[in-house]
């Protein structure tokens, strides 16, 4: 009976601990939406990794500090990221797959964009929280 019980209890840790890491990944989806919206480069660097590969689903790939100048000059702007569908495809202590569905409004170079995307996304957990490693995403 003991063993029972050490077993559950076993298992009750490890549903909460991953409870615990699936809210705190969602924060940093939502911490990285709001910061491309609001151009908050701090934030961007606390949550995207420093070798991040950030896909669009035009082809165009932009790394860490391509995000961080383009959203400085203008170049890209977002005025609307909305999640839906969010699933955590999986999930463990050093790592995430996220696949969500997104509608996406801004500007690049001036042209309006309005987006209906599937996004994948990577993160990975580091000393400094969970930091977005790769993304891709598709028309639907």
């Amino acid at each position: 009976m003991k063993f029972f019980f050490t077993i559950a209890w076993f298992f009750t840790g490890l549903v909460a601990v991953a409870q615990v890491d699936s809210i705190s990944l969602k924060d940093a989806m939502s911490n990285l939406d709001k910061a491309l919206l609001n151009k908050d480069q701090r934030t961007l660097q606390r949550v995207m990794h420093k070798e991040v590969s950030y896909g669009h689903s035009n082809g165009w790939v932009q790394t860490k500090q391509d995000i961080l100048n383009d959203l400085q000059t203008g170049k890209l702007v977002y005025n609307k990221i909305e999640n839906s569908n969010v699933m955590i495809v999986a999930l463990n202590k050093k790592w995430a797959t996220v696949r969500t569905n997104t509608n996406a409004e801004g500007s690049i170079s001036g042209t309006a964009f309005q987006l209906k995307l599937h996004v994948l996304q990577v993160w990975i957990k580091t000393k400094m929280g969970w930091q977005l490693m790769a993304r891709q995403s598709t028309k639907i």
